[in-house]
């Protein structure tokens, strides 16, 4: 029988596809997100060398599970023991991931001696490795969701042990999401593996859905009992391509992994339900289905042991206070049964269920956590209602035996315990809220889709209901209006506007033709739609962007590494306190230090001391301090989602609040980006047909926008009766000259041979390294085009100067407002491009921009960006195109326009999906909120316990006589962590900031 499992969404990564670069940002990009390394630099040179293999010089990488860890005092101990280890040259450990990456030389340790290492630090390791020497390259990123953490210690236990599986490249635990990320090579660790990690671990761990291409996580209708899942692995059998399954009759959940090669996914579920003789209905598993239901069922669970621990408690609180006035059950409760009264066995009875039986998470974890090595909030709790119980035992077994009969506490431990899972619960409802942003993106895909059946002629000749996630590329679906789209696609039929509002945060309807593009999950407001689809599954827009949002969740920003240091101290310290608390009451009380009427009746300065000490030990709460920031880090990145603006962690969250410069590209960032000529003027006997078919034949060969513009123009040239749009294609093939010898030279232009005679195309830079004559009149009316925010092209043909063009590329409208808003945050704009001086600096004047640096090739735009650097200056890149990668990179925070391409959207740390420069003040207004309500979660959790922990010790109880008895200290304790959730919540409240509330705000 298949074991419980949580929900995991599996990718495949066949490599990189990109250029060197971009493997190695996509590589940082996830060296970001576990916390593992500090310089760039430096992690690139390590990087190359792990994946240059398992040579005698290069170092490895591997990715350890560690389980028991509770907070920072527990990551700093695993770190510094790993360090210690001879051949360890890096060791980084993440605590909400509950993971450790490490660098190490091969030829002097093996991965046995990293665990060994970690092991005798008192912590449980799994070697998550990549083996280098693996006979496939081929990983799986893995999502799980971990049922069961309650702080920041119980996040770096499970991440240190999945860490520490074999096979494991990679593994990250996020506290607030309650979810893992894990990336593992499936030759040497599958799925269940893992899972049974996590629940050796002590926490429920199940898988939620494998979106490989060859594997398939099905709900199965129909499956009854043992006979019925006999009949179905029949079935199986017998299917080809077909390469292993498992079948789960309690769940009615059906694991299969096929081969793609000879059976698709959608044909595979056809073919069982078909052999089925329609007995079997299968359904596949969304990789985010159980996400959305996760919450509800931890916060029910949480729920119904609050409940079950009030239905206890509420008698107990009778016994106390209730039925001494009631004479018949007060005698019935005095009546002494053996040694005991009938009261004092009540209780006792009452008070260890819920000690033992409903308490029994709190003495499991807590012991999960010292055999490891670290403390955390469930060793408080074990600590103080263990201290409470056994006094209570031990007192009324003193008073059978000697007659001296002291008060008792059960009441204490059982309201205690109460109370704690009450603020358990509350909690758990409040961390729901925190992901509402990420339901609402998953919701939004459909769960069925209309497949449009060609037959003969490409004729549709039916249509079916469909399972969304069974679409393929290449299939036609039929999108009906107030549908949604099912899939990324372009439209094949029809027309209407959708609503993208919910991927792009654009509110207005875009148009909708044949040819258009259209993004899964979006809404078709008005006609009917065919779609071809082109992107399913984790290649989609909307999943990327699901995946992204998760990615930032799980990271962790550098502010929280304060709460790791308080946290990995903070539960000794306490302990500690309580001990300083339990003597110090005792000897005054000893030494006659305060009179015997503050003592309780028939207690002693032991008693009175001890219910002090306990209070410190329930009243103090780690949890807090472990949930300020990822709660925080949570709620603000799906805020930005809906917004438009993607973060791609807290790293780059953190960073923006405290941008001082912001560098602009100015072509298809400041500007549309869709240049169009405005004037073709010749300076030769050519005349002007002959000359724009020269200029567009020698651009035909270049995506520069500035090429693109010349082609169409000069093509709107040559039509006549056709439009430009219609007989482009056909005109092209007419007009345009062959060309050989093409050659872009990045910031110059172009240079080619038409007739065998050379064409350049370009700036004054190009005409002079070609030793072009510029004419004094010639170089007069460039320099008028440059001046008023026109590019002036100069066109050169067999060695003399023939003709200019000048092309404008208009300013996006809201450019001006956004550095006047940029302006009045304190945050400096510069404008940084290509293009001539005289050109930026009229497009600068126009837009408002002092500094302006121009001519600058692609290298030199990462150079601007680390000389603003030098100072320690936090520097901010906005761009969209190729050339623009770099700078991005180099930046502490690169932006990347939507519209741009994928390498700059790489290399960039938050991703702007509407185009429009307004989300650069959404991104860096939505960091200076998140970080302002960071540090007021810090301050309410450590104001909670610097004010509580004294009046639990009793330091005013000379002056007020006020004793915070130790059941109310545990309803404080408890309440604490759900006012910081609360205080993160209050980030989806977030507006957009707009010219007048910055104003308002100087």
């Amino acid at each position: 029988m298949a074991p419980s499992r949580r929900d995991i969404q599996l990718t495949r990564i066949t490599g990189h596809s990109l250029g060197s670069s971009d493997a190695e940002n996509e590589e940082m990009e996830g060296v970001r997100l576990l916390d593992s390394y500090d310089d760039d630099e430096e992690n690139a040179h390590f990087l190359s060398k792990i994946e240059g293999g398992s040579g005698d010089s290069g170092l490895k990488k591997i990715q350890v599970g560690i389980t028991g860890m509770t907070c920072a005092a527990c990551s700093n101990a695993v770190e510094g023991a790993l360090m210690n280890v001879s051949g360890v040259f890096k060791a980084s450990v993440a605590l909400l991931q509950n993971r450790a990456d490490v660098v190490f030389d091969p030829n002097l340790i093996k991965e046995e001696d990293i665990k060994e290492a970690i092991e005798d630090a008192g912590f449980e390791a799994e070697i998550l490795a990549d083996p280098v020497t693996a006979g496939t390259k081929t990983t799986l990123v893995g999502q799980f969701t971990i049922g069961g953490m309650t702080c920041a210690a119980c996040v770096n236990s499970v991440e240190g042990i999945l860490k520490d599986l074999p096979g494991v490249k990679r593994a990250v635990v996020a506290l607030a999401t309650s979810l893992g990320e894990v990336e593992y090579d499936p030759n040497l660790i599958n799925k269940d593996d893992i899972i049974t990690a996590i629940e050796d671990a002590g926490f429920e761990g199940s898988l939620v859905q494998s979106n490989q291409q060859d594997k398939l996580l099905l709900r199965v209708d129909g499956v009854l009992n043992e006979l019925d899942a006999q009949v179905l692995e029949g079935i199986l059998t017998r299917l080809n391509g077909v390469r292993q399954f498992r079948v789960d009759s309690l769940s009615g959940e059906l694991d299969v992994v096929f081969d793609p090669e000879v059976v698709n996914s959608r044909t595979l579920v056809d073919d069982i339900e078909g052999e089925g003789y329609g007995k079997f209905k299968l359904r596949v598993m969304s990789p985010y289905e159980r996400l959305t239901s996760k919450d509800t069922g931890e916060a029910s669970k949480m729920f119904r042991r609050f409940i079950c621990s009030l239905s206890l408690a509420i008698p107990l609180f009778c016994i106390q206070v209730i039925c001494p006035y009631i004479a018949a059950l007060n005698n019935v409760l005095v009546w002494r049964c053996g040694p005991f009264m009938m009261s004092d066995w009540f209780k006792w009875g009452l008070v260890s269920i819920i000690q033992f039986v409903i308490g029994k998470r709190f003495y499991v974890a807590a012991w999960r956590a010292l055999r490891n090595g670290s403390t955390n909030m469930d060793v408080l709790v074990a600590l103080g209602t263990s201290a409470s119980y056994f006094y209570s035992v031990g007192a009324l077994l003193y008073g059978a035996v000697t007659g001296f009969w002291s008060p008792t506490y059960f009441d204490a431990s059982a309201m205690l315990i109460t109370f704690v899972l009450l603020g358990k619960y509350l909690e758990s409802l409040a961390k729901g809220k925190t992901s509402d942003a990420m339901k609402k993106l998953v919701q939004l895909t459909p769960a069925t889709a209309v497949l449009l059946i060609e037959g003969k002629g490409e004729k549709f000749v039916g249509e079916r209901e469909i399972d969304a996630l069974l679409i393929q590329p290449g299939d036609s679906l039929k999108v009906v209006p107030g549908g949604k789209i099912p899939a990324d696609g372009v439209v094949v039929w029809g027309s209407s506007y959708v609503n993208e509002s919910m991927v792009t945060g654009e509110s207005v309807p875009v148009s909708k033709e044949v040819g258009s593009p259209v993004i899964g999950g979006t809404i078709n407001t008005h006609g009917a739609l065919h779609i071809k689809a082109t992107k399913v599954g984790s290649d989609a827009v909307l999943s990327q962007i699901i995946s992204l949002v998760e990615t930032a969740q799980m990271s962790k920003a550098p502010i929280q590494q304060f709460a790791d240091y308080v946290a990995s101290i903070f539960v000794p310290v306490v302990v500690t306190l309580s001990l300083i608390t339990l003597v110090g009451w005792s000897i005054a009380g000893a030494v006659g230090g305060y009179p015997e009427e503050w003592i309780p009746e028939n207690g002693t300065h032991f008693v009175f001391s001890l219910m002090f000490s306990i209070s410190v030990v329930v009243i103090a709460c780690p949890c807090a301090l472990g949930l300020a920031t990822p709660t925080a880090v949570m709620v603000a990145t799906g805020v930005g989602a809906t917004n438009g603006v993607l973060i791609k962690g807290g790293d780059a969250l953190e960073k923006a609040h405290k941008l001082k410069y912001i560098i602009f590209d100015k072509t298809g960032t400041l500007t549309q980006g869709k240049a169009t000529v405005t004037t073709a003027k010749v300076f030769s006997e050519m005349d002007r047909g002959e000359f724009l078919t020269l200029v567009a034949s020698a651009e035909a060969s270049s995506e520069h926008p500035l090429a693109k513009a010349i082609v169409d123009y000069a093509s709107q040239f040559h039509s006549t009766d056709e439009s430009a749009e219609d007989g482009k294609e056909s005109q092209n093939s007419g007009w345009l000259l062959d060309t050989s010898d093409f050659s872009a030279l990045p910031g110059k232009g172009i240079q080619c041979l038409v007739n065998n005679k050379m064409i350049l195309v370009g700036n004054r830079k190009l005409m002079s390294e070609n030793s072009i004559t510029i004419p004094d009149h010639v170089d007069k009316f460039v320099g008028e085009l440059e001046e008023s925010a026109r590019t002036g092209v100069i066109v050169a043909y067999n060695s003399e100067l023939v003709g200019v063009m000048g092309i404008a590329d208009p300013l996006k409208r809201e450019a001006p407002m956004v550095v006047e808003l940029l302006r009045r945050m304190g945050v400096r704009s510069i404008m940084v491009t290509g293009d001539n001086w005289r050109t930026a600096r009229a497009v600068a004047k126009e837009v408002g921009i002092e500094d302006v640096r121009a001519e600058v090739m692609p290298a030199g735009k990462a150079e601007v960006v680390r000389s603003l650097q030098k100072d320690g200056s936090t520097v901010g890149m906005v761009g969209d195109g190729i050339n623009d990668s770099p700078a991005l990179a180099a930046a502490d925070v690169g932006m990347a326009i939507g519209a741009g391409t994928d390498v700059a959207i790489e290399a960039a740390d938050y991703v702007l999906m509407r185009n429009n420069l307004e989300d650069v003040i959404i991104a860096i207004d939505l960091s200076r909120k998140t970080l302002t309500r960071i540090r007021m979660n810090y301050v309410f959790a450590m104001a909670y316990n610097v004010v509580s922990i004294p009046i639990a010790a009793g330091v005013f109880f000379p002056l007020l006589r006020v004793q915070l008895p130790p059941w109310a200290a545990g309803a404080c304790m408890a309440l604490s962590s759900v006012s910081v959730v609360c205080s993160s919540l209050l980030l989806r409240r977030y507006k957009k900031p707009s010219l007048n509330t910055i104003m308002a705000n100087e």
